[in-house]
């Protein structure tokens, strides 16, 4: 299982909504087992398919590192999401601390609902609801956004984007060193 190159922020793919998985197949399979291998090697607890290029909906997560030591987390584990479809926000709205991998060494708070109902394909192409709570829900709408072309940034007031510009610069001119393998913006030919 190879670990692939995580494009940054600056890549349109990041900026596009995603196409639902129509099949099961073999090669889905290899590309769930290798963001997997991804997120793990970039001590990641998520990883969205486009921010390994891939535009499609699905996003594999394994919060257990942070949820560990939670007394109110379950730990669930590794879950892989086809085409999922958030059904529900509930809750309060709860600001806590986010960074991205397509974002590296960038962190700020952000604002989402504490609680979060997902339908989802599982990896057998199974059809599974699941309602989470506290850093799991933050995990899946980080990712969620993910396939609907949003950054973790976005929510970020102008001030606060401003304060990080420096960072996302050296990111997007590839001078930032990063502890695992990144793909810089891909360039359109004009010939």
């Amino acid at each position: 299982m190879p670990v692939l190159p995580i494009v940054t922020f600056n890549d349109p793919v990041l900026r596009e909504k995603t196409k639902p998985v129509s099949e099961n197949s073999e090669k889905l399979q290899t590309l769930i087992d290798d963001m997997f291998e991804t997120m793990y090697n970039s001590h990641g607890v998520g990883l969205a398919a486009p921010q390994v290029g891939v535009e499609l909906r699905l996003f594999v997560m394994d919060a257990d590192a942070v949820t560990a030591d939670l007394e109110d987390e379950e730990d669930l584990g590794k879950i892989a999401m086809i085409n999922p479809e958030i059904l529900e926000l509930a809750g309060e709205s709860v600001r806590m601390e986010e960074g991205c991998l397509s974002i590296p060494d960038v962190r700020d708070e952000v604002s989402r609902a504490e609680q979060v109902t997902v339908k989802y394909l599982d990896r057998n192409f199974e059809q599974q609801v699941l309602k989470a709570s506290g850093w799991v829900s933050r995990v899946i709408q980080h990712e969620y956004d993910h396939l609907e072309g949003k950054l973790f940034i976005d929510y970020l007031s102008a001030f606060r984007r401003r304060l990080h510009r420096s960072m996302l610069k050296k990111i997007e001119s590839g001078t930032l060193p990063v502890e695992y393998p990144v793909r810089p913006k891909k360039t359109v030919s004009s010939g």
